[in-house]
């Protein structure tokens, strides 16, 4: 089921399987939602998420104080199994206020919990964070990773419960753009493929560990097998000049 939702129909047949489905337009933010943590679903506090010269654009520059709000932009239909490719690039200064961990971070959110669903100072929704890193330009420091707010995953036939396991990716210094594939099959695979490689698979997505707030409906060990998907605001701008799906 769509996580937090009593409603469990998925839009993936209105995809023709064969069709990549632009999920950005490349010109405003059709078809998507922000989420920011104090403020009300559609709140786009300080313009936080636009389009910027044609790319989709995590920025700052409006903000005197960080003050937690942690944001998600969310698309608007949920899906199930797909690909979904993004082409994405960390630019300028982090706010001053953003915590050491936040430093050129973002993330491509799956199988999301529905953004209607989440609390008014939920940080993050209940997901699968396929975890965008920037390098510092001289530590190592993957990209495609794995985060998981509210859900637990299995690797080589174990629960893992940990919150963030690193990929086997390279480090991407300085603004260069990067290519993220996410290959998502329902709760049973997830692959992350950044520049080509395969650089992380996991199994059997299901609920469980931190992040869950109070109300949430489903319990520990529920599967997680279809959702949302968001990108996150976090501290670091960030740029997206590709979002696209294809159902599988």
């Amino acid at each position: 089921m769509v996580l937090g939702s009593c409603n469990t129909q998925t839009s993936d047949t209105e995809t023709t399987k064969s069709e990549w489905l632009q999920l950005f337009n490349g010109k405003d933010l059709t078809g998507w939602t922000p989420k920011i943590s104090g403020h009300e679903l559609g709140d786009n506090y300080q313009n936080t998420f636009r389009v910027v010269d044609g790319n989709l654009t995590v920025s700052y520059d409006g903000y005197q104080e960080f003050g937690g709000r942690y944001g998600h932009l969310f698309y608007e239909k949920p899906f199930s199994h797909y690909h979904l490719r993004a082409e994405y690039r960390f630019v300028g200064d982090q706010h001053p206020e953003g915590e050491g961990w936040a430093y050129r971070n973002n993330g491509l959110m799956l199988h999301c919990q529905d953004p209607k669903t989440m609390e008014l100072k939920q940080d993050f929704p209940v997901c699968i964070e396929g975890q965008l890193l920037g390098g510092n330009g001289t530590d190592e420091r993957t990209t495609g990773n794995l985060c998981t707010p509210g859900t637990n995953v299995v690797m080589d036939g174990k629960l893992i419960t940990d919150h963030c396991i690193n990929s086997k990716s390279k480090t991407y210094h300085g603004d260069v753009w990067v290519t993220a594939e996410f290959i998502v099959l329902g709760d049973s695979v997830i692959h992350h493929i950044v520049e080509g490689d395969t650089v992380m698979s996991y199994y059997d997505m299901q609920i469980g560990g931190g992040f869950l707030p109070e109300s949430f409906p489903l319990k520990e060990g529920d599967p997680v097998s279809e959702g949302y998907i968001s990108i996150q605001s976090e501290t670091h701008p960030i740029e997206f000049r590709k979002i696209e799906l294809k159902t599988l």
